[in-house]
């Protein structure tokens, strides 16, 4: 299933932006694995909707309900399902989309693909709503590699075209008074991961992280280390030459972003992601009528970010960590 990842942390989301929930079902975290419902909480609020200027006004509380597989703050090793309930939908705005696909989004192709029959509000399961559900799966993956030693950690190096991270903001609230929206980059870190852990060829970390990323609305690249740049260096730049220190080989440099033949090297892995502006924008766009088959215009309406990056931060954090985590289980049963 499309909506399924994993080989060992294996994760199920479910749901839709507008339905009664959405949620996430959790197999393979071992019995007795700690959760801190806290900590967790913690982690969707950097995610959660409606909290600053440079989000949708939507609000949500994000608030996850556990149903079963974990007791007393303990993973009992049965499947974890958590659901989040949802609260502030406002299908009415969606009203206007029966016949009329929005550029940008998916709305075409699900039509196709599903017959009409797909819940069009929203976005449906194509919306980035259901990255709640991912970071309930990211939050306590992350704390479990924490106890082993690696973190995950993300932030925002470009949006708008800006650097400097005032003049993305500035970008980005011009963008939204002009009734558009602007994408951007997000570059994350590993750290603490040990040699070996990965595979070649279709099993790589790179493999992992790559997919699951992708599973996040609006991502439309991502590359590793020195990534598409490399293409410009010789092999006597982009090579990291090997050292000992304390003992331990490690590598001198890190142009290839800690991975090597799709298996972790010892220094962090690093790779960035680029997002898409926010296709939901209040400019008259061209579309079609599907039904009459002639040309239409299409006003958006609803509650959107201008720029998804920010509240995309900790989603890119999430996948990583369920990637990372994955990985480092299958590495366990090799031993």
């Amino acid at each position: 299933m499309s909506s399924s990842y994993g080989d060992n942390f294996r994760i199920s989301i479910f749901g839709e932006s507008h339905a009664a929930a959405i949620g996430v079902t959790i197999e393979g975290l071992p019995a007795g694995s700690p959760i801190d419902s806290g900590k967790l909480q913690e982690f969707l609020e950097r995610r959660a909707p409606g909290r600053d200027a440079f989000s949708t006004s939507r609000r949500e509380a994000d608030a996850p309900e556990f149903l079963c597989g974990v007791k007393n703050g303990i993973a009992t090793g049965a499947p974890i399902t958590a659901i989040i309930r949802n609260s502030d939908m406002r299908s009415n705005d969606y009203a206007n989309l029966a016949n009329i696909p929005r550029p940008g989004h998916a709305d075409y192709p699900a039509e196709v693909k599903f017959g009409g029959c797909q819940d069009r509000a929203g976005g449906g399961h194509f919306s980035g709503r259901l990255t709640a559900p991912l970071c309930i799966a990211g939050g306590i993956a992350l704390q479990q590699i924490e106890r082993l030693g690696v973190s995950v950690s993300a932030r925002a190096v470009r949006i708008g075209g800006e650097t400097d991270p005032n003049r993305m903001k500035a970008a980005i609230a011009a963008a939204r008074d002009a009734g558009d929206s602007v994408g951007g980059v997000v570059e994350a870190e590993v750290r603490g991961l040990p040699p070996g852990i990965g595979g070649p060829m279709f099993g790589g970390l790179e493999n992992r992280i790559a997919q699951i990323v992708f599973g996040i609305p609006a991502v439309k690249g991502i590359e590793f280390g020195e990534g598409f740049a490399v293409a410009d260096l010789k092999g006597s730049e982009n090579n990291d030459p090997y050292g000992v220190v304390d003992g331990k080989v490690v590598a001198l440099t890190n142009h290839a972003g800690g991975i090597l033949g799709g298996i972790s090297t010892g220094a962090p892995v690093v790779f960035r992601v680029a997002f898409k502006p926010t296709p939901s924008i209040a400019k008259e766009q061209d579309s079609v009528d599907l039904e009459k088959m002639e040309p239409a215009k299409l006003v958006v309406k609803g509650r959107h970010d201008p720029c998804v990056v920010l509240r995309a931060v900790p989603c890119v954090e999430a996948a990583a960590a369920i990637a990372v985590y994955d990985a480092v289980l299958d590495r366990k049963k090799e031993m």
